[in-house]
């Protein structure tokens, strides 16, 4: 089974993933993999590791040293080409739709596409849409890229449908790391309903309250990254494990 279909296993059986964002620069690669842990026993369905700008110098050490610490799919989460390890699952080979940024809609991709095949990672063609979120993210700031109006969900669901007509795999609707405001709940109901896309949503979600309102706005997988960084019993993580999984539960019901 690939890491993809694996994906759609846990979104089939759960209705919404909860996947957790690891930054290789906030901890060492041996904090990294116990913090790993500790969120894999506490719900995590799987984790994308990568950083908008990567300071450290040891990706590969914290990728490998978190790949032997959990059970779930790792995937990476690049900021370009040069954001890739042999240790990972998979990678989320991501197109900058929202962008006119011509190196990030098809240039790095170029460049990283022979790697990944020398690396045997498995690509998950992925549309990247940022969303207007309040603030400057680092992730604007670093791509050049201007997000779509966050009052604007046709835009967003023009791109999503073009990603779908142009065979990518998965949408990911972003804020950015440290958003003032995460995508919105309707933004998310109107891409999931129309598109046939799995879609992920990431940035700024920082209450479990508002991860609910968006698992049950159709979202496939969560995305929580920062808000986690200092849980360090795992309580809080639970608490959001528990707000999104319990979407898929009440459809049951």
């Amino acid at each position: 089974m690939t890491i993809y279909q694996k994906l759609l296993s846990i979104k089939k059986q759960k209705q919404c993933g909860f996947l957790v964002l690891l930054d290789p620069d906030r901890k060492s690669p041996k904090t990294l993999a116990r913090f790993a842990r500790m969120m894999e026993k506490a719900g995590a369905d799987g984790f994308l590791i990568g950083s908008s700008l990567l300071l450290s110098s040891s990706f590969e050490k914290a990728v490998r040293a978190v790949r032997r610490a959990v059970r779930v799919p790792l995937i990476i989460f690049p900021n370009g080409s040069g954001m890739l390890s042999k240790s990972a699952d998979a990678v989320l080979f991501t197109s900058l739709l929202s962008g006119r940024n011509a190196n990030l809609l098809i240039g790095e991709q170029v460049k990283a596409a022979p790697v990944i095949k020398a690396l045997g990672l498995e690509p998950i063609p992925t549309a990247y849409i940022l969303i207007e979120s309040g603030n400057l993210t680092s992730v604007c700031y670093i791509s050049n890229t201007i997000p779509i109006p966050r009052n604007k969900p046709e835009i967003t669901k023009a791109h999503a449908l073009a990603a779908e007509y142009l065979g990518m795999k998965l949408v990911y609707l972003e804020a950015g790391s440290g958003a003032a405001m995460p995508v919105p709940a309707e933004t998310v109901r109107e891409v999931e309903k129309y598109t046939r896309l799995p879609v992920i949503v990431g940035g700024g979600i920082t209450d479990p309250s508002y991860a609910r309102k968006i698992a049950d706005a159709g979202a496939s997988f969560i995305v929580i990254g920062n808000v986690l960084e200092n849980d360090i019993s795992g309580k809080l993580a639970r608490t959001f494990a528990d707000a999104i999984h319990f979407n898929g539960d009440s459809k049951k019901r």
